[in-house]
């Protein structure tokens, strides 16, 4: 397994705390649906009253930016994916040909 580099220790800290903080409002958020709202973010047992304290003073989607945070913080604290020890050359001929965030206009092909 490679050693990550050493610019990682700053960042997988952020990550860390990003899936810290992503977590604590994400329960923050489940908390008031059953507490002012009276049900669950579930459809199925979907909450009585509108919920608008806590963090939905200050945000309408709360939960969202929680699962965005703590995505992120994985990223960050685990810093490096296992498809390279697994797939070696070949991830990283697809590593360089397709972009992680931005869409290919056409598919790439080996």
């Amino acid at each position: 397994m490679r050693q990550p580099l050493p610019h990682w220790a700053p960042l997988r800290v952020v990550g860390v705390a990003l899936i810290a903080v992503g977590g604590a409002v994400l329960v923050h958020a489940f908390v008031r649906f059953v507490v002012e709202g009276v049900g669950t973010p579930a459809p199925v047992a979907p909450t009585e009253r509108l919920v608008v304290g806590g963090l939905y003073r200050h945000v309408r989607n709360p939960m969202y930016l929680a699962v965005v945070a703590t995505i992120v913080g994985q990223a960050l604290a685990l810093g490096q994916p296992a498809l390279h020890e697994r797939f070696g050359a070949d991830y990283d001929a697809y590593r360089r040909a397709v972009a992680a965030w931005w869409p290919r206009l056409r598919p790439w092909r080996r």
